[in-house]
């Protein structure tokens, strides 16, 4: 054989030989990546096994069953044995809160609220037993759920249990949580120790998954609904985003967040990340009000976590929120929790938190009953808005006194071409009146955000919860004094007196200032509206919702029927207002610059119309 046969051997082995290395690397880097492939499907597979137990719950009796076993084969026989084991169950207790685990998957198993009841006496569980599912999905060198796996007891004491799930290798995947006195937060570390040689490098993901199945906890099916939903916050926004709010939703989040709350009208599971969530898909569905087992509402977060395992002993703390939506206790936690609590726009938002909350605890704090609270807190902000107000009621007064000469204006100039000249007229009484033509309606408009402030501050309220004041059990709730049996379209099984007397007193004093409006037939819708359709809407809208609510319109309008009755009787008599046009008949007239414009506008409105004449003639 030549020199140059040996060297085209030689080439040609170096070439096989390289060629099988590089495709043996190659199959080594596509194994992995369809490794992580495999374990992403996995764990969808087991998401969407999750949501399908949430569905058969709301036909079922609403809880989550982690306790049906199938049999894989493992890797490691460890992972063998933890399946089939038997699981034990643990709690973790101090004054207001309970929380018992189950080291199925080491997860929470419920969630008892101490210092509170339902509706029916009962305790109160955030989290009926076996009403959540938690699970991590992991690939370590095949695909890994926890919640398949019964966990082994390493530590446990009044304020710490420890869970282990142990590999052959000596690694083992823990999950610690603590909970201490007084503390409604449980802190949460979950921890991949000894598991760098089991866990492949290029795995950088994990994923939660947690559903957890809502109890109903308040008396109103209706309000308890319309006030729970879902939330998720992303770090350093001013206020969390949210989902549903009484409808079913869904949210795909592909960015960081950095915490999410399963929020009931009062009360709230929140979980925080302490590095952040990489994504996460949330979702809520209501049941429906028949439901049997009682249940309110099911939630589902699917998130993706990042974490080391290369390093050792890759830890992710979190921490989970089992309380009240008391403003100020989510507020000390400087989370943005207490933005959970609807309370309004920035407008009505400000108010709530600067006006109404301050001075709600501040009463609070000396008289135990709210119903006094609210008599009292209705007539300070009464006489906060006072000088706004009584401009208004003095308006609306004299209006009643001049009512004859508008209708003669308005029978003087009956056509649509004197509207400006009617208009001219109608200045100059209310100039001799002494009548802002603003003087009603801006007043009236500045008041709108303390109504809407008040409309989302009572049901929120949890402060009001159970709270009872008079023939109302609950403030909170609606107030029953005649419960049908039966559900009527728009109004429901029930009569509340409170959204009753409310339509009754807004219906009186409609009356009372129907008076000043014009008996012109334009005026007729709006009077049928304001006299007749506005009292009936209220009604209606109230009879569902909050008796604290009801109960401040009522005492609203009552003060409202009050200072206007004194007012006519006293401070703005038709004498008064008589003697007041006499002395400005005699005196000469400056014109404002509202009627300077609207002399301009007529000026300019009649020079058009003849004009107008003139190319008709022609």
């Amino acid at each position: 054989m030549d020199k140059n046969s040996i060297i085209g051997l030689v080439l040609i082995g170096v070439i096989m030989f390289g060629f099988t290395w590089f495709q043996s690397k190659q199959y080594e880097k596509q194994a992995e990546q369809q490794a992580q492939l495999d374990s992403v499907a996995r764990v969808e597979q087991m998401a969407a096994m999750a949501m399908d137990s949430l569905n058969r719950a709301q036909q079922g009796d609403g809880t989550v069953d982690v306790n049906v076993k199938t049999l894989p084969a493992y890797k490691d026989s460890m992972l063998t044995e933890a399946r089939l084991a038997a699981a034990s169950y643990y709690k973790l207790s101090n004054d207001v809160l309970e929380v018992e685990f189950t080291t199925q998957g080491a997860q929470p198993y419920s969630v008892k609220i101490n210092d509170y009841k339902a509706y029916d006496s009962t305790d109160l569980y955030l989290i009926k037993p076996n009403g959540s599912q938690m699970s991590i999905g992991v690939y370590a060198g095949e695909n890994i759920n926890t919640k398949d796996f019964v966990f082994n007891l390493a530590e446990y004491n009044d304020s710490t249990i420890v869970m282990q799930l142990p590999f052959s290798n000596g690694g083992y995947i823990q999950q610690k949580f603590s909970l201490t006195k007084g503390s409604y937060m449980v802190q949460n570390e979950l921890s991949f120790v000894g598991m760098e040689d089991i866990i492949p490098r290029k795995v950088s993901m994990l994923d939660i998954d947690w559903n957890v199945v809502i109890p109903r906890l308040e008396k109103g099916y209706k309000n308890e609904k319309q006030y729970s939903k879902l939330d998720y916050y992303f770090s350093g926004d001013k206020k969390p985003e949210e989902i549903g709010r009484g409808r079913d939703g869904s949210k795909r989040i592909d960015s960081k967040f950095k915490w999410f709350a399963f929020q009931q009208q009062f009360f709230s599971a929140i979980m925080t990340s302490k590095s952040e969530f990489a994504s996460g898909d949330l979702s809520v569905k209501y049941f429906a009000e028949d439901d049997p087992s009682h249940n309110l509402m099911a939630c589902s977060a699917r998130l993706r976590s990042e974490f080391q395992p290369s390093s050792g002993n890759a830890v992710i703390a979190n921490e989970f929120y089992f309380g009240p939506n008391d403003f100020r206790g989510l507020k000390a936690y400087d989370m943005k929790y207490e933005k959970i609590i609807p309370l309004g726009g920035w407008l009505v938002g400000w108010f709530s938190r600067f006006v109404i909350i301050p001075c709600f605890d501040f009463l609070g704090k000396f008289i135990h009953n709210y119903g006094i609270v609210i008599l009292l807190m209705t007539i300070l902000i009464k006489l906060l808005i006072s000088p706004l107000t009584i401009k208004s009621y003095k308006s609306s007064a004299k209006m009643q006194v001049i009512k004859p000469e508008i209708d003669k204006l308005n029978e003087k100039y009956p056509n649509e071409k004197d509207a400006m000249k009617k208009q001219q007229a109608m200045m100059d009484l209310y100039q001799k009146a002494g009548i802002s033509p603003m003087g009603g309606c801006l007043p009236m408009l500045l008041q709108m955000p303390i109504l809407f402030a008040m409309f989302r501050f009572f049901p929120a309220s949890i402060e009001l919860r159970q709270q009872k004041f008079l023939w109302a059990d609950d403030l909170s709730a609606y107030d029953s004094i005649w419960d049908f049996g039966v559900n009527i379209p728009l109004l429901g099984d029930h009569l509340s007196l409170f959204a009753l007397l409310m339509a009754v007193t807004m219906f009186i004093y409609s009356k009372m200032t129907s008076g000043q409006m014009s008996d012109d037939p334009n005026m007729a819708g709006m009077k049928f509206m304001s006299v007749w359709l506005m009292p009936i809407m209220m009604f209606f809208i109230c009879n569902n919702l909050s008796a604290a609510l009801s109960y401040y319109y009522l005492l609203s309008n009552i003060i409202t029927m009050l200072i206007t009755w004194y007012i006519r009787k006293f401070v703005v008599t038709e004498d008064k207002v008589r003697a007041q046009m006499a002395a400005a008949a005699v005196k000469p007239k400056q014109k404002s610059k509202w009627q300077q414009r609207l002399e301009e506008a007529q000026k300019m409105q009649e020079q058009m119309m003849k004009e107008q004449q003139k190319k008709n003639r022609r």
